[in-house]
């Protein structure tokens, strides 16, 4: 359904457009009488106000932060970790009265296009940025746009951003050291694209904790957050010649999906194979076996980066700032291992 705008008011009114805008702006200019007829007619069509041309009308705020997810569409309505941030974010930015505009893109150009676009329109006070990649053009983009920005990630390669980041490389060397404790020597990780910076990070942190535990036989593997890509993955892996004794997801769904592959296969989680997920969602702990996980807390750092944005929009110094690493959480999908040596399964 269209907007209603000025002129529907003015001619269902039988007045002119600035007598209109004299009316809603609280202006002298109309009558009293004039006035409350105006807004009446105002309200029974559903007129409200523009915030973006009541921004630029007072080189105000818009009153809204934007927030681009730039992953595949077909897997986001059931992506656990961007669920729980955005709930962060608006939760706080609900208690300021502060809107999120969110926006889907599957590539890059299209998400800096958007970017353009909120620019030129004065669509957003502000924006959120996630998934630093490597050489990301996105800092240097929404500088030049004049955009307010909070990244979280980081911190390098984010110029002079403020991120919200977290040290994932204690974690990875956790999980490593606990699997490594359980007997497992083949350990390959399944993770996320090769252009985010923070797959970078948790790759080079799963081959140091590997080498550090001698475990020859561990490798990286790279997918794209998806179920689906997650299930195909899991299936080579296991139809291996050397198939791995323990597989460590980058992000839940993943893990879910290679929960699934194994018993597809007959593999046995934990006695042939143990699992290890990433960020440790209601979806951990609603299948069974219940997948071990390394938890974080999503909505508390949506709602920290939230908070830093609106510093940054207050015109305030922000620092980037570290969160609190991930915690370990042991369940049924690891155990110590049982097989030594599986031979290889083939799949239909």
């Amino acid at each position: 359904m269209r907007r209603p705008t000025i002129m529907d008011i003015a001619k269902a009114a039988g007045v002119s457009k600035g007598a209109v805008s004299y009316a809603l702006n609280g202006r002298p200019g109309v009558s009293e009488g004039t006035r409350k007829r105006i807004l009446d007619i105002a309200s029974d069509l559903g007129w409200a106000p523009s915030n973006p041309a009541r921004a630029l009308a007072a080189g105000g705020r818009v009153g809204a932060v934007g927030l681009v997810v730039d992953r595949p569409s077909r897997s986001l309505g059931i992506e656990p970790f961007f669920m729980q941030l955005v709930s962060g974010i608006e939760t706080e930015l609900s208690a300021t009265g502060v809107d999120l505009l969110l926006q889907v893109t599957e590539d890059t150009d299209t998400e800096l296009a958007v970017y353009r676009r909120w620019a030129s329109e004065r669509r957003v006070d502000g924006v959120v940025m996630v998934d630093l990649r490597v050489d990301d053009p996105r800092p240097a983009a929404v500088r030049g746009l004049g955009l307010p920005a909070v990244l979280l990630g980081g911190p390098g390669g984010a110029g002079d951003l403020p991120c919200l980041y977290t040290d994932d490389s204690s974690s990875v060397r956790e999980v490593v050291r606990y699997l490594a404790a359980l007997g497992h020597r083949h350990v390959v990780q399944v993770s996320g694209p090769e252009e985010f910076a923070h797959t970078v990070d948790r790759g080079e942190a799963f081959r140091e904790a590997a080498d550090r535990a001698g475990l020859a036989g561990a490798y990286s593997v790279h997918s794209d957050y998806t179920g689906e890509a997650g299930a195909r993955t899991t299936r080579r892996l296991l139809a291996a010649a050397e198939r791995p004794t323990a597989l460590v997801y980058d992000n839940d769904l993943m893990a879910v999906a290679g929960l699934g592959v194994a018993a597809e296969m007959g593999v046995d989680v934990p006695s042939q194979l143990s699992i290890v997920a990433w960020d440790d969602s209601a979806l951990c702990r609603l299948v069974r076996p219940s997948l071990t996980a390394i938890g974080r807390d999503v909505v508390g750092h949506g709602r920290q980066v939230a908070r830093m944005l609106g510093r940054v929009l207050e015109g305030e110094p922000v620092a980037s700032q570290e969160s609190s690493a991930g915690e370990l959480h042991p369940r049924g999908s690891t155990g110590p291992l049982v097989v030594s040596h599986v031979s290889a399964v083939t799949s239909e």
